[in-house]
Order: C-alpha cells, then sequence, then structure tokens
C-alpha cells in the first residue's frame, strides 16, 4: 500500500507527529491538531452524524503511537482520548489537506464560541 507511510516519528517535546511518505509527501502533524480531528465516534460521531467538537485541546500532548495491523495507527493522548484508529488512507489526507481542515476547525470554533485553551 502506497499510503502507508515509510517512516514515523513521535517528536514528543514538541508534540508533533512526523509522517514521511515514499512519494515525497512529509508533514509535521501536531497534537491538537490530531487530536481534533480523531475518526473516533466521539468527535465524528457514529455514521458522521452527532460528534462534538472538541475544545479546550491547545495544550494536549501525544503519550503513545502504536500500529495497529497493517491498516492505522492508534495515538494516545494526555487528555486519555485513545479511541480513535487512524487508518492509512486517513492519517495521508490529513497531511494531504492539513490546512483546510484547521481552518474548518477554527471556523466552527468560532462560530460555537468554543475555545482552544
Amino acid at each position: 500500500m502506497s499510503n502507508i507511510p515509510s517512516q514515523i516519528q513521535l517528536h514528543q517535546k514538541s508534540c508533533t507527529l512526523e509522517l514521511t511518505y515514499a512519494s515525497g509527501l512529509h508533514e509535521i502533524l501536531d497534537a491538537e491538531f490530531l487530536r481534533v480531528n480523531s475518526p473516533s465516534a466521539e468527535v465524528r460521531g457514529h455514521g458522521g452524524q452527532g460528534g462534538t467538537l472538541p475544545t479546550g485541546k491547545r495544550d494536549v500532548a501525544i503519550t503513545n503511537v502504536e500500529v495497529v495491523g497493517n491498516y492505522a495507527l492508534k495515538i494516545t493522548f494526555s487528555d486519555g482520548h485513545d479511541s480513535g484508529l487512524y487508518a492509512w488512507d486517513y492519517l495521508e489526507d490529513l497531511c494531504r489537506n492539513k490546512s483546510q481542515y484547521w481552518q474548518s476547525y477554527l471556523a466552527k470554533l468560532s462560530a460555537t464560541n468554543g475555545s482552544r485553551d
């Protein structure tokens, strides 16, 4: 599968996950971005309906990353969240569309008077 990163590095000090792909794609995703875009039912809802907007995640950290089978990463965050499995295709999508997803999250926060803090 070409969408599996060729290199995955957790940088605990900067709270980032660095992903490198054979295609040349290279991206650094911070813990807050990954946490608010969790593929979990809590964040996305069941069937894409009814999820909750994560707030107050500016200072969240990644405490653990583990490969699940041949299809995903399980990321554990300092707030205890660990229920989202980041499938390889979803991680690649997050890398390719990071700016768009981040702007969408900020717009949702603004619309709901939510805060990153």
